[in-house]
């Protein structure tokens, strides 16, 4: 199938080259020349394992173009929205580039066409574009398919998902919307994924839904974590014990730095902005405490490595181990460790930080922080270790030889990812978190 890709961002350009992968026809529309002109040179502008591969594949096969030219999208049977919606001033959703996505789409759809939101968007977006589509071009049909994409995991998320939702309208451009959009997964359903058919309202609830309660799921087990560093338990063991039932799981129960990232974040919090215009804001009211237990815990660790550091951290060499808000991606998107590091930083600390992939994303947003090119460089002297982000990097690094580096062996771990044993063998005061 012949289909269009608007927006080229982290979404986007994964949806497109994943088409492409899967068969299809693609051309793919961003405002941006630089970002299309890397695109169409098969240079990621991100990092995301297994992209550049299938981006390269895609581009010497034939199946994808880039362009800022959206009047190329004329002719596309699929039109597929992966525009960006970022936090605005209040906490809700901006619509703005949605909006004109939609709205430029207009000049070029046909009546037998279908343009697919994969967005994340409050409920409610869609009928509202729906009925612009239909009045600008009646015959059109509007379709919402969110996205689940884990980042570090993006391009299998998208070839072979857990699972596939269509919120389509009723009748029959309903079906003819299930229709095509069988025909763009034909692949990924010949494999056995479940496919969901709902309506509209339903299908964005969905990806705003999952997203809530997996913040919920990770604060819960961080409130745990706190309560189990004052009464002296483990909240690793814990989890592993609550993990085993069922009902429970052990998924996202592990105690850290909180969550962070493009997602979660702002989506719980514009899930409640929506929830309070739709007069229902009580029920969302637990994401604050979410939200707030979550931000509790990076300031958790730089009030700890003030304690470890004698209460005081100003010139004070701290190694920093890990930038990205987690492992196999260069997202420092409200990234807890980047904050945590630019804290320290603010406070006096002389920071070391090094990240195997996010020191270029980091120093965008805080050029203020010593950025080094290894963990050796950043260890190298250090009164203080902080591992910050679980990059396999990280944790397989041999407390031996770090010992030979530091200045004083106090690491905090705040991922809970190291092997406490082998770094106390090795002379290291070692503070997890909730241990």
């Amino acid at each position: 199938m012949r289909i269009s890709v608007i927006g080229c961002g982290y979404l986007g350009a994964v949806h497109a080259a994943s088409m492409a992968k899967l068969g299809h026809e693609v051309v793919a529309v961003d405002v941006d020349p630089v970002k299309i002109e890397r695109l169409a040179a098969g240079d990621a502008p991100f990092f995301e394992p297994g992209l550049p591969e299938i981006l390269s594949e895609a581009i010497e096969s034939g199946r994808i173009r880039f362009t800022t030219d959206m009047s190329e999208v004329a002719g596309s049977r699929v039109h597929f929205v992966a525009v960006g919606t970022p936090q605005g001033p209040t906490g809700a959703a901006d619509l703005t580039y949605v909006d004109a996505a939609v709205a430029a789409l207009t000049q070029y759809v046909a009546a037998d066409e279908f343009v697919v939101g994969k967005s994340t968007v409050p409920v409610g977006t869609a009928a509202r574009l729906a009925t612009s589509l239909s009045a600008a071009v009646p015959g059109a049909t509007l379709v919402w398919n969110p996205e689940f994409l884990r980042e570090g995991f993006a391009v299998q998320d998208t070839i072979s998902p857990d699972r596939l939702v269509y919120g389509v309208p009723s009748g029959a451009a309903g079906e003819s919307a299930v229709a095509a959009l069988d025909e763009v997964y034909a692949t990924t359903l010949a494999e056995g994924t479940p496919r969901l058919v709902v309506d509209l309202a339903t299908a964005e609830l969905v990806k705003v839904s999952a997203n809530a309660f997996l913040a919920t799921k990770i604060s819960f087990i961080n409130a745990m974590a706190e309560i189990a560093e004052v009464v002296g338990a483990d909240v690793t063991a814990l989890a592993d014990a609550i993990g085993h039932d069922a009902r429970i799981g052990r998924k996202f129960l592990n105690a850290g730095l909180g969550f962070g990232g493009g997602c979660l974040p702002k989506d719980i919090r514009a899930f409640q902005a929506r929830a309070t215009e739709l007069g229902v804001g009580e029920s969302l009211a637990f994401l604050a405490d979410v939200d707030a237990i979550n931000l509790r815990r990076r300031a958790h660790v730089v009030t700890l490595a003030e304690d470890l550091l004698g209460g005081d951290v100003t010139g004070k060499h701290v190694a920093v181990l890990g930038l990205a808000f987690k492992p196999n991606s260069d997202d420092v998107r409200d990234s807890p460790a980047l904050d945590i590091t630019a804290r320290l930083h603010e406070l006096g600390a002389v920071v070391s930080a090094y990240d195997p992939e996010a020191n270029g994303t980091a120093a965008r947003i805080h050029p203020e922080v010593h950025y080094v090119d290894s963990a050796d460089e950043a260890l190298r002297g250090a009164d203080l270790v902080l591992v910050l982000t679980e990059w396999n990097e990280f944790r397989q690094l041999d407390p031996a030889v770090v010992a030979g580096l530091v200045e004083r062996p106090v690491v905090v771990d705040g991922r809970n990812c190291l092997d406490r044993d082998a770094w106390t063998a090795a002379g290291f005061t070692v503070r997890g978190m909730g241990r």
